[in-house]
């Protein structure tokens, strides 16, 4: 998800629609699914869509039952009624409660079985229904962070991934674009149309979309073998082609830097998603108005590093949701860097040191913050996107370019197709560096706040020397290399303790004193001459 350019506006609307994720009960242990093939019928006439849900599941222990997560139809009327459920033809004995339907069958692990879940109902969220700015319906999955359950019966979260079908009946004047590779599309009596798509990587959930619509389609071309299209509403075709064309220049920093592509197309989708972007894997969906941001560049390289950091190597739980949206701020800065220039990248930090310092007055909080139970949508914070960001940063600069881009790579190599969370990270950049970088893990990321330093210097003309001490003001130590510029001449203060003193020599009383030149610390900073 993107919350650079549109944080705020992005936010507010995120949180005013907290109340509407339902809290998903992971199922246990006891199933991983394997592949799901969604059948799913939608029309013109109601918001009401039918469902039939193929679900391949490998049971890992014997159970006498087992649930998937489906919001069930409620007062307001709206949710999803299941009207049967078989396996190889069979009816098998179920019951629904508000947010999953339970399903009754003794099985013996270890063991593959598949069901078929009939349902239909309107969607509560979602499945976004809706019209577009032109007043031309549209229908567009939005799943973050675990609202495709209700309209998908599935286990909703990033733990669990799964390979996809994507089969859509609709009115034959909509395209339909999903995950993966179209493998069918065929005409059908009465003016419909079905759509086939397959997705044959495995995914969470939270980005297995389909997007319904009236589009204008271009293929901009391949990349490393993939072909990139964009698909924009009609009216927006002159500017969506040409914006959206930047993704061909940035595909290729990341596979570069980090890995191939894993999926087999790349589509950016003019959208109704409720967030800036939403990087649903292979199919990016966009806030509708993108078409003529000024800011698509950035947008689109911070959905486009999702497809590595987030939809590839995954987190486990939403609270390491920095390994998505940390990664791709992060990302986002580098690739900026990589075109515009070192100081593009230095006022980006600077202006992301600020909003994680603004963020803190708010609320004061560790990056990895296990106290958010359900209500994920408060996790799209200044934490997990620019202070996730700074601390990939100071990363870079301990390790050094060579071992950082090393140590990432051999992340996603890893964890492409999995699941990580922080420790795994970590586990992974000591064996590429060698380090041990569990205390700076520690203090960046499960600590809230940020070293807050007094400096204070003196000249001895006598001795010909600075003096520097440097004071921790905050209760929480940090150990950090502090770079001062004296004069033109860079200076590291190493800091391990609440106070730390150090000379260096000088012929001549320094004219200019500045505190973290190069904008490599998330500190706060207090400079001052005796």
């Amino acid at each position: 998800m993107f919350s650079a350019l549109s944080y705020k506006k992005t936010i507010a609307i995120a949180l005013t629609l907290a109340a509407l994720s339902a809290k998903a009960q992971v199922p246990g242990s006891a199933i991983d699914v394997q592949h799901y093939t969604f059948a799913l019928q939608l029309n013109d006439d109601n918001n009401n869509i039918k469902g039939e849900a193929t679900v391949d599941i490998k049971f890992l222990k014997s159970t006498p039952s087992f649930s998937l997560n489906l919001v069930k139809k409620n007062n307001t009327g709206k949710g999803m009624t299941v009207s049967s459920i078989t396996e190889n033809g069979k009816p098998v004995k179920f019951e629904q409660d508000s947010d999953a339907v339970k399903i009754y069958t003794p099985i013996r692990a270890i063991s593959r079985h598949s069901f078929v879940i009939s349902y239909e109902g309107i969607p509560a969220d979602g499945l976004i229904i809706s019209t577009n700015n032109f007043g031309h319906r549209t229908f567009f999955g939005d799943n973050w962070p675990n609202r495709a359950h209700n309209w998908l019966p599935c286990v909703d979260a990033p733990v669990d991934k799964a390979t996809v079908d994507f089969i859509v009946t609709a009115p034959d004047h909509y395209q339909v674009v999903s995950n993966g590779l179209k493998l069918e599309e065929k005409a059908l009596p009465n003016r419909l149309k079905l759509t086939h798509w397959q997705e044959n990587v495995a995914l969470p959930t939270k980005v297995m979309v389909i997007g319904v619509a009236q589009f204008a389609i271009d293929y901009t071309g391949d990349v490393s073998g993939i072909p990139v299209y964009t698909y924009v509403f009609p009216e927006s075709k002159d500017a969506g082609f040409k914006n959206y064309a930047v993704a061909k220049e940035i595909l290729p920093f990341f596979i570069k830097k980090v890995g191939p592509y894993s999926y087999e197309k790349l589509a950016n989708v003019q959208s109704k998603t409720i967030f800036g972007g939403m990087e649903n894997a292979s199919a990016i969906f966009y806030f509708e108005e993108s078409v003529t941001s000024k800011g698509i560049e950035e947008l689109m390289a911070h959905e486009i590093a999702h497809q590595w950091f987030g939809d590839g190597a995954s987190e486990k739980s939403f609270a390491h949701l920095w390994l998505s949206e940390g990664f791709a701020t992060y990302m986002t800065n580098l690739y900026l860097e990589n075109k515009y220039g070192a100081d593009t990248l230095k006022s980006r930090l600077i202006e992301d040191r600020k909003t994680v310092l603004d963020f803190e007055k708010k609320r004061f909080t560790p990056v990895v913050d296990t106290a958010v139970k359900d209500q994920y949508m408060q996790l799209l914070n200044a934490n997990s996107y620019q202070k996730g960001g700074w601390v990939l940063h100071m990363l870079r600069r301990k390790l050094g370019d060579a071992i950082f881009w090393k140590g990432v790579s051999a992340y996603y190599t890893k964890y492409n197709g999995r699941n990580a969370n922080t420790a795994d990270l970590c586990l992974v950049m000591e064996q590429a560096s060698g380090q041990n970088l569990k205390p700076f893990f520690k203090q960046w990321l499960r600590v809230a706040g940020h070293p807050d330093v007094d400096i204070t210097w003196q000249y001895d003309a006598a001795r010909q020397t600075v003096s520097f001490s440097v004071d921790q003001k905050q209760s929480y130590l940090y150990e950090f290399p502090l770079e001062m510029l004296v004069d033109g001449k860079l200076h590291t203060i190493e800091v391990k303790n609440k106070t730390a003193t150090v000379q260096f020599a000088s012929k001549t009383k320094p004219l200019a004193v500045i505190a973290d030149p190069n904008v490599n610390l998330l500190a706060t900073f207090s400079t001052i001459a005796k």
